[in-house]
């Protein structure tokens, strides 16, 4: 689970969190919380609880023990700006990142008021990202929420996305990444809205990711974006990452 990823702007994901609650509408179909409960019918010890949020201080360390340099999704099981998690132990998984420097970190968080408010007392080591999530116009605030807090990188994840995203203010942004939802009762990405965001980031020079366009089966769908793919990374992505 911990080591390789599938994800395609990632190279692997470490939970020392596992488990959330719903904030918005795409946390609908959450595909963690699908895999939660399927990692505890399989009897995973970090799953015995499923999807309630439950810190898991053994997986700490991870990162300290893998020693080839990795991009690393931190809780793609769980966000680690919930409400639940204790402050303190918010500053040991950034105390891990800061001491295992040879890695990339993407956190992604909806929960992006917290973020701003536990800013200053956080170690923005520059191979910490910060990301926020927004699916769609309504939760736009996650933005200036984002841009007004000390990480180095700053990036968006517009995943699922469920509307258009006609004025997005990219000013402090370093990357996007643009995904249709997949999975059981997947809800359409209209390709306008792709478009629409692709053009905003080429006329903003805010590298743009093209995920994929989702649906039931997303292997069909693929993630073609009018005739080629879209994998463009933060500018200093490969400084660590080689």
């Amino acid at each position: 689970m911990a080591t390789n990823s599938h994800i395609e702007w990632t190279d692997a994901t470490w939970n020392p969190v596992t488990g959330c609650t719903k904030v918005s509408p795409g946390c609908k179909y959450c595909y963690a919380e699908r895999l939660s409960k399927r990692l505890k019918a399989m009897g995973q010890a970090n799953y015995r609880n499923g999807f309630k949020l439950s810190l898991q201080p053994q997986m700490l360390e991870l990162p300290l023990r893998w020693k080839t340099p990795k991009r690393i999704f931190v809780n793609s099981m769980s966000d680690l700006f919930h409400e639940s998690v204790p402050t303190d132990y918010i500053n040991q998984v950034f105390d891990v990142m800061g001491r295992a420097d040879w890695h990339q970190y993407q956190v992604l968080t909806k929960r992006s008021e917290r973020v701003l408010k536990l800013s200053k007392k956080l170690k923005w080591a520059p191979q910490i990202w910060m990301g926020v999530s927004v699916e769609k116009e309504e939760y736009s605030n996650r933005i200036d929420d984002l841009r007004d807090c000390a990480a180095h990188v700053k990036f968006l994840s517009l995943e699922p996305l469920l509307g258009p995203l006609r004025a997005l203010n990219l000013q402090g942004i370093h990357w996007a990444i643009v995904g249709g939802e997949s999975g059981p009762g997947a809800r359409p990405v209209d390709p306008e809205w792709v478009s629409e965001i692709r053009d905003q980031c080429v006329k903003a020079d805010v590298p743009f990711f093209f995920k994929q366009w989702g649906g039931v089966q997303k292997k069909k769908t693929g993630r073609m974006l009018e005739g080629r793919t879209w994998d463009e990374m933060p500018v200093d992505a490969e400084l660590i990452i080689l």
